[in-house]
C-alpha cells in the first residue's frame, strides 16, 4: 500500500502498447467507438460533451482494498498503460474526493478517469460538480445495468441518469449462532414482535448474552432503515422529507429500547476492544450487514468455524413487502473530464462485473448479480459457515428499503452527534426522536435541501 494520493507507476508492459481509442477526429466519432467490454459501437451520450479524445495513461484512484482490482486489470490486460493511485477512498466521510475534485475544477485538470469511493452518496455533490459521466446514456448497454441488484444503483441515479456504478451491497440480514440456538431450543425469529420475545427470555434465561447491538453510528442503517422509518427520504436531488416520529420509528424505537433495558442489546461499538473482549463470544443473535460474516466473525472476533448462520431479517407482521436495510458498499465513478472515455468505461465495466475480480476476490457481496452468484459459491465452499448463507443474502439482496436515501449529509454523524450521548447518558431512543429529527433537518438545510416534514 502506497501512501494517500501517491501514484503506483504502473505502465504497459504488452507487445502493443498504443491505446487503441487514441483518435484524430473529433470527440463525436471517438464515442461513436466507445465500447463497453466488447458490447459494439455506441451513440453519443444524450447532453453530454466529451473532451478532446487524446488517450494517455488510465488513471485510476482506488481505497487500499480496491488496490488487487486495479492491479489484477492491469495483469490481465498488460497493454494498457495505467497510473494506479491510492487514497482513503473517502472513508467515514472524509470528503477528499470532492475536496480535489474541487481543485481540480478550479486549475482545470488534474481528474482521475476513474474513482472508486466508499461512500454511496458520492452523486449528490459529484453530479453538480459537473464531475460524473452519464453512463446509461450510451457508454454502458442497459441490458448490463439491468443485471445490478434491485435498486442498487439508486445512489447513482439522478434525475433518471446513472452517474456512478455500485461496487458491493452492504444489505442487512440476521445473523445468528446456530450451535446455541439449537442447544437452547430457541426458533430463530422471522419478525420483530418474536425478536423481542426472544430477547427477553434470552435476558432472564441466559443473561449476558446478546441479540443485538446498538452501539454504533451505523445502528439506524441495520434497525430503523428496516423499519421502514421515514427518517431520510430524498425526494430529489436537493429535496428531503424527514419523519422520525412516524408510526413505523416510534415501533422500531421501542422496540430498541426494550432490548437495551435488559441488557441484551449493547451499547458498546461492535469494532471496539470491550466489546471484542467481553461480549463477541455472547451473540446469540446481530442483525447486520452481509460484510459482518466475514469482517466480525470471521476477522475480528475470530468465532470458530461451523458456528455462525444467516437467517432473513425479521419484518413486522402484517408488512405486505419484506423490507431490509443497508450499512455500507461503495460505488465507482467515471470522470466526465476523461480524456480516454473508451479505456476508462472499459475498465469500469470490468471492475464492478468481472467474474475473476468480483467473483473471486472481492471481500464484499458484490451489487451486480451474475457475480453474486460465484461470491457466495465460494463462501459456501470455504466451510466457515453452519449452513448455507446463500438464501438470506441472495434474497435480501433485493429487499433493501427504498425510502431511506443517499444524501449529502451523513446520517452515520448526525446519530453519533445526537442519539449516541443521549444513550450514553441513559434516555431512550423514543425520547431522542424529535431531537434526532431536528438534526436531521438542520444538516440538511445547511446543504441546501429543501426540507419537508
Amino acid at each position: 500500500m502506497t501512501a494517500k494520493g501517491r501514484a503506483i507507476g504502473i505502465r504497459a508492459t504488452g507487445r502493443n502498447s498504443r491505446r487503441t481509442g487514441l483518435m484524430a477526429a473529433g470527440s463525436a466519432l471517438v464515442l461513436a467507438t466507445v465500447v463497453a467490454c466488447g458490447s459494439g459501437s455506441t451513440s453519443p451520450p444524450s447532453g453530454f460533451r466529451p473532451v478532446k479524445q487524446t488517450g494517455g495513461p488510465l488513471t485510476v484512484w482506488v481505497d487500499s482494498s480496491r488496490l488487487a482490482a486495479a492491479k489484477l486489470y492491469q495483469k490481465q490486460y498488460p497493454s494498457v498503460k495505467m497510473k494506479i493511485v491510492t487514497y482513503d477512498g473517502d472513508a467515514n466521510g472524509s470528503n477528499y474526493l470532492r475536496t480535489k475534485v474541487s481543485l481540480f475544477n478550479r486549475t482545470r485538470h488534474g481528474w482521475p478517469d476513474v474513482v472508486f469511493s466508499s461512500q454511496n452518496n458520492e452523486a449528490s455533490w459529484a453530479v453538480q460538480a459537473g464531475f460524473t459521466a452519464p453512463l446509461n446514456k450510451g457508454l454502458i448497454p442497459k441490458s448490463t445495468l439491468a443485471k445490478w441488484a434491485t435498486g442498487a444503483n439508486a445512489p447513482c441515479t439522478v434525475d433518471g441518469t446513472v452517474h456512478c456504478l455500485r461496487n458491493d451491497l452492504a444489505q442487512t440480514v440476521l445473523w445468528y449462532n446456530a450451535g446455541l440456538m439449537k442447544k437452547w431450543g430457541y426458533q430463530v425469529p422471522t419478525t420483530w414482535p418474536q425478536y423481542e420475545a426472544l430477547g427477553k427470555r434470552v435476558a432472564t434465561e441466559h443473561p449476558g448474552y446478546l441479540v443485538g447491538s446498538a452501539g454504533d453510528a451505523f445502528t439506524p442503517e441495520i434497525y430503523l432503515w428496516a423499519g421502514k422509518c421515514g427518517a431520510n427520504q430524498i425526494t430529489g436531488p436537493k429535496a428531503v422529507t424527514v419523519n422520525t416520529t412516524d408510526a413505523n420509528c416510534k415501533r422500531m424505537a421501542s422496540l430498541l429500547d426494550s432490548l437495551i433495558k435488559n441488557k441484551t442489546l449493547s451499547l458498546s461499538s461492535v469494532f471496539s476492544s470491550d466489546f471484542s473482549k467481553n461480549a463477541a463470544h455472547k451473540i446469540l443473535l446481530l442483525p447486520g450487514p452481509s460484510w459482518y460474516g466475514g469482517a466480525l466473525f470471521q476477522e475480528a472476533f475470530k468465532t470458530p468455524a461451523r458456528q455462525i448462520a444467516a437467517a432473513p431479517m425479521p419484518q413486522w407482521s402484517g408488512d405486505a413487502k419484506s423490507s431490509v436495510g443497508n450499512v455500507g458498499g461503495g460505488t465507482w465513478l467515471l470522470s466526465a473530464h476523461s480524456s480516454n472515455l473508451k479505456a476508462a468505461t472499459q475498465f469500469l465495466t470490468w471492475v464492478t462485473t468481472a467474474d475473476d475480480y468480483q467473483g473471486k476476490i472481492a471481500p464484499g457481496y458484490p451489487a451486480y448479480a451474475p457475480v453474486a452468484k460465484t461470491w457466495l459459491a465460494n463462501q459456501k465452499s470455504a466451510g466457515y459457515y453452519a449452513t448455507d448463507i446463500t438464501g438470506p443474502l441472495q434474497t435480501a439482496a433485493d429487499q433493501v428499503w427504498p425510502g431511506w436515501g443517499y444524501g449529502q449529509f451523513s446520517q452515520e454523524s448526525i446519530w453519533a452527534a445526537t442519539v449516541t450521548p443521549g444513550l450514553t447518558a441513559g434516555k431512550s431512543i423514543t425520547s431522542l426522536l424529535p431531537a434526532w429529527k431536528s438534526a436531521i433537518v438542520n444538516y440538511a438545510r445547511a446543504d441546501g435541501y429543501k426540507v419537508s416534514e
